[in-house]
């Protein structure tokens, strides 16, 4: 089996590359432009593997994809490339709307290419899933799940971005019959997370005695999916999912922020020597534009059809990945010269407030 994955040296990205290559024994293209977020550290484990390849390129790039294609000639593209965070997007959309928007395009568009040119064996077997987000959907009230059906109604310029190149590849599926595939997910954790999304920017700060900034009350609340559970559901769907269907995937672990960051820092009061409790760094700041106050995922589609059952409940997730951030500063600590922690996604009038 031959895998090409987009965005394989970022955070999810990596972690379905190295399940792939490993767990898989499958033949794996990891295709990255290696934005600030993409980490060849991230893939250090499987470098020497002869399993993997490496190509540094951008989605965006057409003749690149074109020949990444005709040279690799793969029998799956998994498309996880994206600029995904909420803040970044608030104060930078283009680079969002040109990578999710028009790299998925572009990408889509080297795919038909070569799906028309495959001879009857190898057509039967190619299959491309489109690796999406539940921020799609917007944002819900104290009850309810979004489910498969939901309509789509995003709150930022990052999750406008991912509903249009969900738009893209579901019609490239029904117009060109081109076997794609969608999933949408709630919010990862776990190892080899840029330190810039809450729960490793947590962890990083409160080690360096950091403020720990959370927005509002911290009341918004998040559906959370340890990352490694995502990527086999991941494996499940493009394997054994049917073409044209979209499949939430979900950990059925909600918490509200505010809850996150205090458990963060209890686990830190236990396994790192301080002078008072981590949870004395925690400070509110002035919430950010269009903040969704709830993501929940309604995953049933997923597990009854696919068979697919999360392995690890918030607590046990949250310990793992703890424990990886304090055993594994060789990794994150480099990052630091790209980003400081610093808020991001601050209009000028909420500066002004904060000021």
């Amino acid at each position: 089996m031959r895998v090409l994955v987009t965005g394989g040296a970022g955070f999810i990205g990596s972690a379905l590359v190295r399940y792939l290559v490993v767990e898989k024994g499958y033949e794996v293209l990891t295709v990255d432009k290696l934005t600030y977020a993409g980490n060849l550290a991230s893939l250090k484990s499987i470098a020497d593997r002869p399993n993997h390849r490496f190509l540094k390129a951008d989605i965006c790039d057409r003749s690149a994809m074109h020949e990444a294609f005709a040279s690799f000639r793969p029998d799956r593209v998994m498309h996880l490339a994206a600029e995904s965070h909420v803040d970044r997007s608030i104060t930078g959309a283009q680079g969002f709307v040109q990578t999710n928007v028009i790299g998925t395009f572009t990408l889509l568009e080297a795919a038909r290419a070569y799906y028309s040119d495959l001879d009857t064996e190898n057509i039967s077997r190619f299959r491309f899933l489109h690796v999406s987000t539940d921020e799609v959907y917007g944002s819900l009230g104290n009850g309810g799940f979004f489910t498969e059906t939901t309509p789509y109604d995003p709150s930022s310029p990052y999750s406008a971005s991912k509903a249009a190149s969900d738009h893209l590849a579901k019609a490239w599926e029904r117009t060109y019959k081109i076997p794609i595939l969608v999933s949408n997910c709630s919010n990862n954790y776990g190892p080899y997370h840029f330190p810039e999304k809450l729960i490793p920017l947590t962890i990083v700060n409160a080690l360096a005695g950091k403020e720990l900034p959370v927005y509002g009350h911290g009341e918004n609340i998040r559906d959370w999916l340890y990352v490694e559970d995502h990527v086999r559901a991941l494996d499940l769907i493009i394997e054994r999912g049917r073409v044209g269907e979209t499949y939430n995937v979900g950990g059925k672990n909600e918490r509200s922020n505010i809850d996150v960051v205090r458990r963060v820092c209890a686990l830190l009061d236990e396994r790192v020597e301080t002078w008072c409790p981590h949870e004395g760094l925690i400070r509110f700041v002035t919430d950010r534009p269009g903040h969704d106050a709830r993501y929940a995922i309604d995953a049933t589609k997923l597990e009854n059809e696919l068979g697919w059952r999360a392995l690890e409940n918030f607590e046990s997730g949250i310990e793992k990945t703890v424990d990886w951030y304090l055993e594994n500063r060789w990794w994150w600590e480099p990052l630091q010269d790209h980003y400081a922690g610093e808020r991001l996604g601050v209009l000028p009038d909420a500066k002004a407030k904060e000021g």
